[in-house]
């Protein structure tokens, strides 16, 4: 007796997990639209029965998640999504993630390791993890650097689809020159990305401070989207130019790993 009623609540259970990958389904959708959209269309799109559609959406709509238009006859995002990616972003999870693999990395390699975000054209710095007896450098938790000249930005940039590139950097005035070097035009930058994505791994000598270079990698989430970089900056007369490649290679690692902890799937190359 007691064997039946546990398997019977086992059953039931597994009974629920569809609709919970359904809800989900609908929730991603609808943040795929640019538009709200109709219970049928996204009926449909996901091969559910109507019938279960307005279920999934009505019980959506009563947790805040959807919101119904009823003028419109559709469905889009609620303000519960809003808050829970808001609450996402306070926990700080990608430095949560990120930071024993950093640490890891500090002591593998003996500098700096940084954590860094897209923020429209710039690199914004989340993290930053030193050594006993860090170099000084002038990126720190916080700051803003011009993408294109960081290895860090352009490490993500490698990975964004051409629209998006062309977006952030939309003509000549959208490049910036702190030290003389770097790409001043799109086409330049994309001959660069395209040359650092097959590379796996992006290098920065002397674009923010003439002695110093960066090497960066891209982690991805589930979606293949890159969301962060991992990078070590160094001074250039410590480590030659033969001596990148190494470095990168603990870079990747690193930046493979936070992949993984973020549901993505690791590079190869």
């Amino acid at each position: 007796m007691v064997q039946d009623a546990v398997t019977g609540a086992a059953g039931r259970t597994k009974d629920k997990v569809p609709s919970v990958r359904q809800a989900i389904a609908v929730l991603r959708r609808l943040s795929a639209s640019p538009d709200p959209l109709p219970a049928a269309a996204l009926a449909r799109s996901l091969g559910v029965p109507r019938s279960s559609m307005y279920h999934l959406l009505s019980v959506l709509v009563d947790e805040g998640l959807v919101v119904h238009l009823p003028e419109q006859h559709r469905y889009g995002l609620g303000v519960g999504v809003f808050e829970l990616g808001s609450a996402y972003l306070r926990h700080g999870p990608l430095e949560h993630l990120a930071g024993p693999l950093l640490a890891h990395l500090v002591r593998a390699v003996g500098d700096t390791a940084h954590l860094g975000i897209l923020h429209g054209p710039e690199l914004l710095y989340l993290l930053k993890v030193q050594p006993e007896h860090p170099t000084t450098l002038v990126t720190d938790v916080g700051v803003r650097m011009p993408a294109e000249l960081t290895a860090s930005g352009r490490a993500l940039l490698a990975h964004l689809p051409d629209a998006q590139v062309r977006a952030l950097f939309p003509g000549p005035d959208s490049f910036v020159n702190r030290t003389g070097l770097g790409p001043r035009s799109l086409p330049e930058l994309r001959s660069l990305l395209a040359a650092e994505r097959k590379q796996g791994w992006s290098v920065e000598d002397g674009l923010i401070t003439q002695d110093v270079a960066c090497v960066a990698a891209a982690a991805f989430d589930h979606n293949a989207h890159p969301v962060a970089a991992v990078a070590v900056p160094f001074r250039r007369q410590v480590r030659p130019p033969e001596s990148w490649p190494q470095l990168a290679r603990h870079v990747m690692q690193t930046a493979n790993a936070l992949t993984q902890r973020l549901g993505g799937v690791p590079r190869t190359n």
